[in-house]
């Protein structure tokens, strides 16, 4: 059974059809196995959900084929903006898609990143910040980053000389690693209290490898590090992407897709701790699309945020699906 087919097999009806969304999260790629362009993008936020505009999260898409090292991910920006423009005709819908871009600079060039960030920002008005993934671990089940980071980069002298230049442009930082280096990512925000710093996918709780069977020891050392990092106001949290293979609940392996209400019972415990601790105004359901695709369809998993957001006002909704990714993301 192929993918489309598979997913298929799980249909529901839109619940709150009328709740604005900013998807913060979603990613661009012409890969032959699994390519993920604007019209299949624009044939899930148009299923049914109130998708009103998108955030494009680097993913090392459309690089420059030639040229400085360096300035090869401007290309990704350039791509992006481009898709960017093609929704702003109005000939696909309302939905502003890839209203702003996070593209990618290496941090670990130092202060020299400034050339690069420059060149994002002239290519794009959309251009709003980076993400330098920083996931790493030492078992060989549990891949690392893309950007192959060495162990410890956000403690890197080099790289947060780096990190200085976006403040000084007023670019936001996103950050995605494993839960074991949350730590590292506070102690990051210690030292840049005034850089915008964005957590990524809950900060990555893991489930396979040596975690595998160990979910409740992992949950306990995740909520801890989450309730730590919350108390620094610069830092606010994207919640979503727990339906990735990584995060160990085998969705993609099921002879069937999980209904939203699976969903929600499987990882609502994340949720409503993340939200507690950073508060409904630090917080922003993301789709992480189309990673999270191995597992659902987006009208599912947009189901299941709402079945989590079930308990919340009318003005906290509107913070968590729209708003602040609006503001954060400066749509």
């Amino acid at each position: 059974m192929n993918k489309a087919d598979w997913l298929a097999q799980v249909e529901e009806e839109i619940l709150e059809p009328d709740l604005k969304i900013c998807d913060p999260h979603h990613h661009l790629w012409d890969d032959p196995q699994n390519p993920y362009m604007f019209e299949r993008l624009l044939a899930d936020i148009s299923a049914g959900h109130n998708v009103t505009s998108t955030v494009f999260m680097e993913c090392a898409s459309m690089y420059r084929a030639h040229g400085d090292e360096a300035l090869k991910p401007v290309g990704e920006t350039e791509f992006v903006n481009g898709v960017a423009a093609m929704s702003a005709s109005g000939k696909y819908g309302s939905a502003q898609v890839c209203a702003s871009i996070v593209g990618f600079a290496d941090l670990s060039l130092g202060a020299a990143v400034g050339d690069v960030l420059d060149a994002h920002m002239a290519a794009s008005s959309r251009f709003v910040g980076i993400r330098h993934a920083s996931g790493w671990h030492a078992s060989d089940a549990i891949r690392n980053s893309h950007t192959q980071p060495p162990p410890h980069l956000l403690g890197d002298a080099t790289f947060r000389e780096g990190l200085k230049e976006l403040g000084r442009r007023g670019l936001s930082f996103d950050s995605w690693l494993y839960h074991e280096q949350i730590p590292e990512l506070t102690n990051l925000a210690d030292a840049f209290p005034d850089q915008l710093i964005v957590l990524d996918h809950f900060g990555g709780p893991l489930g396979i490898g040596p975690y595998a069977g160990k979910r409740e020891a992992v949950f306990d050392a995740w909520q801890h590090a989450i309730t730590e990092l919350a108390q620094r106001d610069n830092v606010v949290v994207k919640i979503g992407g727990l339906a990735m293979p990584v995060n160990g609940f085998d969705f993609h392996k099921a002879a069937r897709p999980p209904s939203s209400q699976e969903l929600c019972e499987h990882t609502k415990p994340y949720y409503l701790h993340t939200i507690e601790a950073f508060g409904p105004s630090r917080c922003m359901f993301e789709s992480n699309f189309p990673v999270d695709k191995q597992s659902c369809s987006y009208v599912v998993l947009w189901n299941s945020f709402k079945r989590i957001a079930a308990g919340f006002s009318a003005s906290e909704k509107a913070a968590l699906f729209h708003d602040n990714a609006a503001r954060v993301y400066r749509v």
